[in-house]
């Protein structure tokens, strides 16, 4: 992501040890490989793994089987990643012939995704998970954005992101910690249509596409449609969420310490 202006100021790097955050990270469950071997894995992007650990954060992966919403208990704040399209039935439409679902990954993002809500626990949710966010609340969703955004090509080649600029709204998150106006990578395929009760929209594309949603009256409620985690060099919104949590986590244990431990990592294979 690239602002028009500085956001927010950055949490600053910490000299010493200090218990991290605890962000959870839902998961894909589908085929995968590894070395020599083919089956079934629990999976997510390596760019969120990163992301949240470079904004001072410990990640827990959570995966599509075996769900328990209690085990939000021990966590500080919850990121729904992006990844396949959310099944139309739960928002009363059908399918799109571009629609591809994965029921296992609905259920488990949405029980979450209403776990979180109920606990007021930092929600970070991310495309895919944007828009699981808003069906929660009971909107709906473009399927197919080529279909009402024909002059916009938000997938100009399969597999690479795409960019989007997009403006801000007054009294939000997202300017607060990225300015009035900024970009960012994307890779669009499915948008927000209808608004889910309670969402604010605080993010827009020129095109009208929406990119960003918050829920007033929470403190940290995040919905985006773009893919902030593959920008290493722009981490503001994870660093902001990762504060957010930490100043809970703070709070909770009165310790009055609040500032995050940022470190660089490894940056892995980029998909």
């Amino acid at each position: 992501m690239n602002g028009s202006e500085p956001g927010g100021e950055r949490p600053a790097l910490r000299s010493t040890a200090s218990r991290r955050p605890l962000i959870g990270i839902t998961t894909y469950y589908q085929q995968a490989a590894w070395g020599v071997w083919k089956g079934s894995a629990a999976l997510v992007p390596g760019t969120y793994v990163e992301a949240v650990t470079a904004a001072g954060g410990s990640p827990v992966l959570l995966p599509p089987l075996g769900t328990e919403t209690a085990v939000l208990d021990g966590l500080d704040g919850l990121v729904t990643s992006g990844g396949t399209d959310v099944d139309p039935a739960a928002y009363g439409h059908d399918p799109h012939p571009k629609t591809v679902s994965q029921p296992l990954r609905d259920s488990h993002d949405f029980a979450l995704t209403q776990a979180a809500l109920d606990r007021d626990l930092p929600l970070f949710a991310i495309c895919r998970g944007a828009q699981i966010l808003n069906v929660a609340l009971g909107g709906t969703l473009i399927q197919h954005l080529p279909d009402v955004r024909p002059e916009v090509d938000y997938q100009a080649t399969p597999g690479i992101f795409a960019d989007v600029t997009f403006s801000t709204a007054p009294d939000s998150i997202i300017r607060s910690l990225l300015g009035p106006a900024a970009s960012a990578p994307c890779y669009h395929h499915q948008g927000i249509a209808e608004l889910g009760h309670g969402l604010r929209i605080t993010a827009e594309a020129p095109e009208g596409t929406v990119e960003a949603v918050e829920l007033p009256g929470r403190d940290w409620v995040l919905g985006v449609q773009f893919h902030p985690e593959q920008n290493p060099e722009d981490l503001r919104l994870f660093e902001g969420f990762v504060a957010e949590c930490a100043r809970r986590r703070a709070a909770k244990d009165g310790t009055g310490d609040s500032t995050p431990m940022r470190t660089p990592v490894a940056q892995g294979a980029r998909r």
